[in-house]
């Protein structure tokens, strides 16, 4: 549509000083009120997710107290899954040292996406297995397995297999439903409230955490304290464009019993959702532990295979006191299974 006007049109006639004025005094009146919807609606630091001021629960501190005699972080290297893990586990003291009988151990997986096992960016079915197993064998009185996936929750789980070892084992398998979310309160770099999937913490006396380790296109790297992710609810997108304080928030977020880094298949590229077998590497490795910024630091430059320098989230973590990058330099044990 052309909208320049036509060389015949005639011009517009003039308008009184009168009528101006009333004109004038419209349009002010006008922006004026564009001007206050435009302040009720603003808020300072409008772009940060989570600046809204509410109330909400505060996750409790599932740590042990520090061992003196026995190691904070384990390596284990083999083939099988199942012999991998026990040895990570048993290196560290065996699975008694941090679940009694009776327990109520909620492990969380990596299930966003709905990608069969083999592809590796989800947690592998025979690492949940073999988790779930050591964690009956010390006693626990029930199991919960709980993530909020970004694909279908359903589908994940299924494609994925972890709701094949469910069934297999018994285990309680909770879906995020609309009345599985609550406000979470935290005073972190970003993250401060939040809606969260707190239905499994309500009962839990423990919490696993027990992820893949894997290429991030944004984080460049997810391990065991990007898994903690797979808890908000909302929009988290938003969190993308501040994602490495996000990750370093979720060291003080969450305090678990115990951490597992899956590092058996890596997904070295095109993370995180891969969907090429091209991509995926087998490292044979698994990394158990209860200071998850050590595990992630080993996982990232042994695993990963990169330079820690470049892993942002890590150096805030460490630096705010919520774990050691230097893994060399807390007690850990290397086992062969």
């Amino acid at each position: 549509m052309n909208t320049l006007p036509d060389a015949n049109e005639p011009e517009p006639t003039g308008v009184s000083r009168r009528e101006f004025l009333v004109r004038a005094g419209a349009t002010g009146a006008l922006i004026a009120g564009s001007v206050a919807l435009g302040k009720a609606l603003w808020q300072p630091d409008h772009f940060v997710p989570g600046f809204e001021a509410q109330t909400g629960m505060a996750l409790k501190n599932y740590k042990l107290e520090p061992s003196k005699v026995l190691p904070s972080l384990s390596i284990a290297h083999g083939t099988e899954h199942e012999n991998v893990i026990r040895a990570a586990i048993t290196a560290l003291g065996g699975m008694e040292r941090f679940i009694q009988k009776g327990d109520i151990v909620m492990i969380k997986p990596n299930v966003a996406f709905d990608r069969p096992a083999a592809l590796a960016a989800t947690t592998h079915p025979d690492a949940l297995r073999a988790v779930a197993k050591l964690v009956r064998e010390a006693g626990a009185s029930k199991i919960i397995i709980a993530d909020n996936p970004i694909n279908s929750p359903t589908g994940c789980f299924i494609k994925s297999g972890l709701r094949a070892v469910a069934d297999e084992l018994d285990l309680t398998l909770l879906y995020p439903e609309s009345n599985s979310f609550g406000p979470l309160q935290l005073d972190g770099e970003i993250l401060k409230h939040w809606t969260f999937f707190n239905l499994p913490f309500k009962r839990a006396t423990k919490v696993i955490g027990l992820a893949p380790c894997k290429d991030h296109n944004l984080c460049h790297a997810s391990m065991t304290m990007k898994n903690w992710y797979g808890l908000l609810g909302g929009r988290r997108n938003q969190f993308h464009q501040h994602i490495h304080s996000i990750v370093s928030d979720f060291a003080l977020m969450m305090k678990p019993t115990l951490v597992i880094l899956d590092g058996m298949n890596v997904l070295m590229s095109n993370g995180p959702t891969g969907g090429r077998l091209s991509d995926v590497k087998h490292m044979g490795t698994v990394v158990a532990g209860t200071d998850m910024v050590a595990v992630d630091s080993y996982g990232y430059t042994h695993l990963l295979e990169r330079d820690l320098s470049e892993l942002t989230y890590i150096h805030k973590a460490h630096d705010r006191g919520l774990g050691n990058k230097n893994w060399k330099d807390i007690f850990y044990k290397e086992v062969q299974a």
